[in-house]
C-alpha cells in the first residue's frame, strides 16, 4: 500500500535520478569506490537541489543511485508516482549509450517522467553539426519523455532551438535546479571593492580547458600573484589523485592540472575535491571570488554568496550563463596575455544585477514548470526547505579531499583501514564464487538407466526403418 502522512493522506513517492541521497553520509574511500557523483561532483549539486525542492510534507523523494535498470520498470511503476530526471549535458555523443538505456527504461514506465534542465553540448558557436549522428537517439528519448509529461525542461536557448528544430514544441527553458537551492533567494555581492594579494580566490577547470584552451597559463599566473588561491577539482580522477595519488586514469598524464601530484598547488595543499555539496558550498562562503570553466564549480560559489565568473568553453556553460545572467567570458576570446585574464580584472568587470534581479522571475518559471508536470515544491507547498536544512546540519559530512602530502598516522589509518575491510569483503566474495564454480563443475547425477527393451528397439529399429524406406 502507498505510504500515508500523519493525517492519513496519501504520500506522493518520487524516484529521483541521482548518485546518492543528500542525507547519505559516505566516507571518502567508499564514495570514490562507488563513484557516488557519477564521475563529476557537480552532478550532486543539481540532484541535491532537486531533492530539496521536491521534498514536501506529502512527498517522499528516493534516490535511484544513478542506476538505469531497465528490468526494474515494473517495480518502479508499482512503488512510485513519478520518475524525475535532472540532467546536464546529456545530448552529446559520449553519453549516447546511457541515453539509450534511459530511453528503454522510460519506455516501460506508466508513471509520469519529468526531465529537469537537460542540455545539448556543442561548441561556443552553437553549431549542432556534431550532434547529427545522435539525433535519432535524442529524438527517441524526448518522444518517450513527452509521452509521459506535459513538457521537457531544458537548460537554455541553444537546447530549446535544437529540440524545436527537430519538431518538438513542448520545450521549456528552466535553467538548472541547482541555482534554486534556496528558492527565490539568491544574494551575491562583492564584499571587497577590489581583489588584492590578500584575497581568497577559488579557481576551477576541466582537463580539456587546462590542456587545450589555455586555462593552465591563467591558473599559473593567478598562482604566482595570489598566495591564497585554491583550485577545486570535480572529476573522479581528480579526487583519486588527491586521496590515493592514483594516476592510472588518462587524466593523470596532464601535469598542468593542479590536482596532479607534480603540480606546485598540490604540494602546497591548495587543492580540494568535495563529495558533498554542503561542505563545498560552506567552504566557499569566506572566499572573495571564484572563476574558471566549471559551471557548477562557480554555481557552488554563487550559492555561497561568493561572486563568480565563468570562463565558457562550450554551449552548455554558455547557454546557462546567458539564461541566469551569470558573469562570463568566452574562453576562446580571452587574450593570449594571461595577465589580461587576471582574477582582479574579472572581479572588477563582474556585474551581478541581472543574476540577482531576475532570479525571482526565473524561479517562478521553474515552479510553474513543476506545477504543469504535477510536481509539488517545498517553497510553495512546504516549509521552504527548513526541515531539509535542519536534517542536513545535524549530519557530519566528510571534509573536502586534500592532497596526500603527508604520512602521519591519521592519514594512513583511514586509508589502510578501508583497504583492509575491502580485502575482507573480497575474501568472502571470492569464497562464495569458488563454491558456486565448484557446484557448476560437479557432474550432474546420472540419468535413470534405459531399459533393455528400449535399447534393443533402438538398435534393431534403425536398420528396419531404413530397409522399409528403400523398398518404397
Amino acid at each position: 500500500m502507498p505510504p500515508k502522512d500523519r493525517q492519513g493522506a496519501r504520500v506522493q513517492r518520487i524516484l529521483l535520478r541521482s548518485g546518492k541521497s543528500p542525507y547519505d553520509v559516505v566516507p571518502i574511500e567508499e564514495a570514490l569506490h562507488r563513484d557516488v557523483f557519477a564521475t563529476n561532483s557537480g552532478n550532486l549539486i543539481f540532484s541535491d537541489a532537486a531533492h530539496k525542492i521536491l521534498e514536501t510534507p506529502d512527498t517522499e523523494v528516493v534516490s535511484n543511485g544513478i542506476r538505469t535498470d531497465v528490468s526494474a520498470a515494473a517495480r518502479i511503476n508499482e512503488e512510485y508516482d513519478a520518475f524525475v530526471v535532472p540532467l546536464a549535458n546529456a545530448f552529446r555523443p559520449s553519453f549516447e549509450q546511457q541515453l539509450k538505456r534511459l530511453t528503454r527504461l522510460i519506455g516501460r514506465l506508466r508513471i509520469p517522467v519529468v526531465v529537469l534542465g537537460v542540455g545539448a553540448q556543442t561548441g561556443l558557436t552553437y553549431d549542432p553539426a556534431r550532434l547529427k549522428p545522435i539525433e535519432p537517439t535524442v529524438r527517441e528519448f524526448v518522444s518517450a519523455v513527452l509521452d509521459r509529461s506535459a513538457s521537457i525542461g531544458v537548460r537554455g536557448e541553444f537546447t530549446e532551438t535544437y529540440l524545436k528544430d527537430m519538431g518538438f514544441r513542448d520545450v521549456e527553458v528552466i535553467g538548472c535546479p541547482s541555482l534554486f537551492l534556496y528558492g527565490k533567494e539568491l544574494a551575491v555581492s562583492k564584499r571587497q571593492p577590489e581583489l588584492s594579494a590578500a584575497s581568497r580566490i577559488a579557481v576551477n577547470g576541466s582537463h580539456s580547458a587546462v590542456r587545450s584552451q589555455g586555462l593552465d597559463r591563467i591558473i599559473r599566473h593567478a598562482h604566482e600573484r595570489y598566495p591564497h588561491l585554491r583550485f577545486i577539482g570535480q572529476n573522479l580522477s581528480d579526487a583519486r589523485q588527491l586521496h590515493w595519488r592514483d594516476l592510472s586514469d588518462p587524466n593523470g598524464r596532464i601535469t598542468a592540472m593542479p590536482t596532479h601530484p607534480d603540480h606546485p598547488m598540490y604540494r602546497e595543499d591548495k587543492v580540494r575535491v568535495y563529495v558533498d555539496p554542503i561542505t563545498w558550498i560552506d567552504d566557499l562562503r569566506p572566499f572573495d571570488f571564484s572563476f574558471g570553466s566549471r559551471i557548477h564549480g562557480n554555481i557552488a560559489a554563487l550559492l555561497a554568496g561568493t561572486p563568480a565568473t565563468v570562463l565558457c568553453g562550450d554551449s552548455r556553460t554558455l547557454e546557462l550563463c546567458r539564461y541566469f545572467g551569470i558573469p562570463h567570458r568566452r574562453i576562446d576570446q580571452l587574450p593570449e596575455d594571461a595577465g589580461t585574464t587576471d582574477p582582479a580584472r574579472l572581479y572588477e568587470e563582474a556585474d551581478f544585477a541581472e543574476l540577482t534581479g531576475g532570479h525571482q522571475e526565473r524561479f517562478e518559471r521553474f515552479t510553474g514548470f513543476l506545477d504543469r508536470n504535477g510536481l509539488r515544491n517545498t517553497f510553495t507547498h512546504g516549509d521552504g526547505g527548513a526541515a531539509f536544512e535542519e536534517r542536513m546540519r545535524a549530519l557530519s559530512f566528510p571534509a573536502g579531499i586534500r592532497p596526500w602530502n603527508d604520512a602521519d598516522i591519521a592519514s594512513l589509518t583511514s586509508r589502510f583501514g578501508w583497504l583492509h575491510s575491502r580485502i575482507a569483503e573480497l575474501a568472502v566474495d571470492n569464497a562464495k564464487l569458488k563454491r558456486e564454480l565448484k557446484r557448476a563443475a560437479t557432474p550432474a547425477a546420472p540419468a535413470p538407466s534405459t531399459s533393455v527393451y528400449r535399447k534393443a528397439r533402438r538398435v534393431v529399429g534403425r536398420p528396419i526403418r531404413r530397409a522399409l524406406q528403400s523398398g518404397r
